[in-house]
């Protein structure tokens, strides 16, 4: 049984985990520093301007499908690109296409969102876990090995917190077993000229409202296969068009989502959830899901509307490479500062765009207090969820992820943060860790 954390060396082999974890209380602790100004979990990734020109955009008269053709050559000029309304919705269309047998099974990265493993679910297709190894948070061979069957059919590889999965062990034991191998890379985006693995059947990349680059909604897939991309192409223009009224209300919502992101105002919305003995970690969960729903496979099958695969287009042309630069390094300084006495989940992957930069804590509701307290809202996590294991295969049930993701703290890190304030994060994250004396010890 793992009961706890210690010094894990960074070139940790993949552990074997044993034993269910408990799962994380649902409300975390609201403790805070009403002394101190408070730095928010996350920022949204986009400017004012970007946001003013989304708007304008949506009161203009645009050509969508040109919208749509401009966007697809500019990134993928190989032809394989295709603008899709979202993540969820480019799988949907995906699953709709292949057209697999009811049963057949779809194997996951353990650790995914909920309405992946739901689409799938909607095809009467079957989700199976593939175990994860914790240093790498990446899909362990052993476990992808025991995990296929006759029936498996896709393989969906997620690239988790921002992390890169070497694919090449992986992709070989796919093509053995002739899976169809999806890339989730709705986590990893990390500019312009990123595709995917070029060996990969269809990769995906999100433009949603967290996301890196986002342009609060869309998502690009690079599909391999030309006739299944035209199959594709084919039932996605049956859909109907998101409308522009719709993505205009979402700027102006996410608008004033992001106005509370900054220092001051956030640390009052803070004082006044504590107050109120409100969850504040779900609260703006379920605010950002609130405003884009996707909750039906009806509200998933739409196309993205000319304004919003505009702003996707500007998104790419004026990327700034120095913000992501300025995030890894800010990353960076934050896991070596733990390296010794702390596990940061996927932090060895060797490519790596820290979308998330996460740690384990053996009670993170007493880690977020003590963050907290120090001036930065760390957060558990409650939008990520593990594979249900199919009955009868218990087996494959994902012990190590179900670890990870119990155990897992999202921790402020992004551009706006001076080398100063990461500094001081790094002395509050080191305090944390002796206040919970030990961590999530891998075996």
């Amino acid at each position: 049984m793992i009961d706890g954390l210690s010094p894990t060396p960074s070139t940790s082999d993949t552990p074997t985990c044993r034993g269910r974890q408990p799962r994380l209380p649902r409300k975390p602790s609201s403790v805070y520093n009403a002394s101190a100004l408070m730095w928010a979990r996350t920022r949204f990734d986009i400017r004012w301007s970007d946001l003013a020109f989304g708007a304008l955009v949506s009161l203009l008269p645009r050509n969508r499908d040109a919208a749509q053709a401009r966007l697809e050559a500019r990134w993928a000029p190989d032809g394989g690109g295709l603008a899709c309304y979202s993540v969820r919705s480019a799988f949907d269309l995906l699953l709709r296409v292949l057209d697999l047998p009811p049963g057949s099974e779809v194997l996951f990265s353990a650790i995914n969102i909920k309405g992946m493993i739901k689409a799938a679910e909607r095809f009467d297709l079957v989700p199976i876990p593939v175990d994860l190894d914790i240093t790498h948070a990446a899909p362990r061979l052993d476990a992808l090995e025991r995990a296929i069957t006759p029936q498996s059919r896709v393989l969906v590889v997620a690239h988790l917190f921002g992390g890169r999965v070497d694919l090449g062990p992986v992709l070989q034991l796919a093509r053995r077993h002739r899976l169809f191998v999806v890339e989730d890379c709705a986590q990893a985006f990390d500019g312009p000229g990123d595709t995917g693995h070029p060996e990969v059947d269809a990769a995906l990349f999100s433009f949603g409202p967290l996301k890196t680059a986002t342009a609060l909604g869309g998502a690009l897939a690079r599909i391999r296969d030309p006739e299944l991309l035209a199959r594709m192409r084919g039932e996605q223009q049956r859909y109907p068009v998101q409308s522009r009224r719709a993505y205009f209300m979402r700027i102006l919502k996410f608008g004033g989502v992001k106005a509370f992101a900054y220092r001051v105002p956030y640390t009052a919305l803070v004082g006044i959830a504590g107050l109120m003995g409100r969850d504040l970690d779900i609260s703006i969960t379920d605010s950002v899901r609130g405003i884009a729903k996707q909750k039906s496979a009806r509200s998933l099958r739409r196309r993205a509307c000319a304004p919003m695969l505009a702003v996707i287009e500007r998104r790419l042309t004026r990327w700034r490479q120095h913000d992501l630069d300025a995030r890894v390094h800010h990353a960076r300084v934050l896991v070596d500062c733990v390296r010794d006495v702390g596990v940061c989940p996927g932090a060895n992957s060797d490519r790596h765009s820290f979308w998330a930069c996460t740690v384990l804590a053996k009670d993170p509701r007493s880690f977020v207090a003590a963050m907290r307290e120090r001036g930065f809202d760390a957060s558990p996590s409650v939008s990520l969820k593990v594979v249900r294991t199919p009955d009868g295969r218990r087996a494959l049930e994902p012990v190590c992820a179900q670890q990870m993701l119990s155990q897992l703290v999202f921790l402020p890190c992004y551009p706006a943060m001076k080398a100063r304030h990461v500094e001081r994060e790094a002395r509050a994250l080191k305090r944390a860790f002796q206040d919970d004396q030990t961590l999530a010890r891998l075996p």
